[in-house]
């Protein structure tokens, strides 16, 4: 059944189950831009009212709340044989309410922080919207030599089962470039495992990527599987895979080699068939040179390495990605950008790539009037361009103007880095949280929609 064509004519409907008003206004915003419909429900129990009472398209829920679990709302959709397709919000890297939910009927899950594009792509898949490309949502755009280069040779590696090495800056593409390598290959249709290497504790990472046995440690109540048996068929995309610590680099180069994993407790090992792609912003080789990351596993991972340009050396195709990424993201409503903003952002050095134009755009789609998006409305200071020469003390600013300024650039390039997670920003500055906190707000920094930390 094709949901966007209900019996009614009516747009598909949303039930949205969350406690917190901040991510629900959020969600509602974005589904409400794809021209769906949206009923709210702030605990378990009405959201069970609801569901009782209305019929619905698709259902995305948290998944703790103050009277229970989202996994309630998934056994009783499925236990009453509702024609809902659900999925869940869980908190980053917990698998084991991953696997639940998709065990009990679930079709999908998403990680906070919520990231819109991922829930644009799950959306559409959930109620069989037009797709705008092979990624649901997003493939890579532009005509320049670089990117064309990159394209055709994620087309021959999608063949290959061989280990993908990506590497780029901080928002340069380089998990869409995986998903579009496994969207293009033999598993396809398999599981697709994305782990954030430098967002799990040291103390957590074996039983996180390997799974437990019941017994294994105080707290586990039960077998739990890992982020390999969660792959298992199909693909592992080990995001910031230089951040692992080398007691774990030894571990993961034993499983990529024999192909077996051993839970933590257990006294045997199980087979797993996974194809790995790794990505980072590091140079993977100067780390090996810093003896941070080993060689061998390094051989190991980087097999068929793939660069992902960065955006300032698309200056061709900046226009194109602009163009096509406001198409995506303005719905049914019109809006355009004017010849000024086009120029100003062909003339921005993009420290956070096409995450950071993504952002760029989406705030100044909120700010226009009358669909006229002008080069004010996409906020880029002066200081943030490429070409601009920083000013000096005695110019056309005083020092303390210029100290902001510089403040302000190495605060934003930390933000953009840390997708606007502020505590990983502040580490990455050796600064306290509060005092991020406290500068973010003299100097008006605030994050873009979605990706406050303290909406997780």
């Amino acid at each position: 059944m094709n949901r966007a064509n209900n019996k009614t004519g009516k747009p598909p409907l949303v039930l949205l189950v969350d406690d917190e008003p901040d991510i629900i206004e959020l969600l509602e915003m974005t589904l409400l831009k794809m021209g769906l419909q949206v009923d709210k429900a702030v605990n378990v129990r009405q959201a069970l009212a609801k569901l009782s009472e209305q019929r619905y398209d698709l259902c995305l829920t948290d998944m703790r709340m103050p009277d229970g679990e989202g996994l309630q709302i998934v056994q009783y959709i499925a236990q009453h044989n509702l024609d809902v397709p659900v999925a869940v919000i869980t908190a980053h890297g917990n698998m084991d309410n991953a696997i639940s939910v998709l065990k009990a009927g679930a079709f999908d899950y998403l990680a906070k922080p919520v990231a819109l594009d991922q829930l644009r792509s799950l959306v559409k898949s959930a109620l069989h919207l037009p797709q705008a490309g092979p990624s649901g949502d997003k493939t890579l755009l532009g005509h320049s030599p670089a990117m064309l280069k990159v394209r055709d040779l994620i087309k021959r590696v999608a063949r290959s089962q061989a280990p993908v090495h990506v590497s780029g800056e901080s928002g340069s593409g380089k998990e869409l470039a995986a998903r579009l390598i496994v969207q293009s290959g033999a598993r396809h249709d398999q599981p697709f495992v994305a782990v954030n290497c430098g967002a799990i504790p040291e103390n957590l990472m074996e039983s996180e990527f390997f799974g437990y046995k019941k017994g294994a440690f105080t707290g586990a109540d039960k077998d739990r599987d890992g982020f390999f048996q969660a792959a298992h068929g199909g693909t592992l995309f080990l995001d910031e895979v230089a951040d692992l610590p080398l007691a774990m680099q030894v571990k993961l180069l034993r499983v990529i080699q024999e192909k077996r994993v051993r839970k933590v407790g257990a006294t045997g090992e199980d087979a797993v068939d996974v194809r790995i792609i790794s990505a980072t912003h590091n140079d993977l080789a100067e780390r090996v040179k810093q003896g941070k990351f080993r060689q061998d596993l390094y051989y190991r991972l980087n097999v068929i390495p793939i660069q992902m340009p960065p955006l300032r050396e698309l200056r061709e195709d900046i226009s194109e990605i602009a163009q096509q990424t406001l198409d995506r993201l303005r719905g049914s409503a019109a809006a355009t950008f004017s010849d000024g903003a086009l120029q100003a952002l062909r003339a921005y050095a993009f420290p956070g790539n096409v995450r950071e134009l993504e952002n760029v755009i989406e705030r100044a789609l909120a700010l226009c009037s009358d669909g006229l998006i002008t080069e004010q409305d996409l906020q880029l200071t002066p200081v943030e361009t490429e070409h601009t020469v920083p000013p000096v003390p005695g110019g056309k600013y005083s020092l303390p103007d210029h100290l902001d300024q510089v403040e302000r650039q190495a605060l934003l390039a930390a933000l953009e880095q840390t997708r606007f997670n502020r505590t990983a920003a502040a580490k990455l500055l050796g600064l306290t949280f509060r005092t991020m906190r406290y500068r973010m707000e003299r100097l008006g920094i605030k994050a873009p929609e979605g990706e406050d930390d303290e909406a997780n």
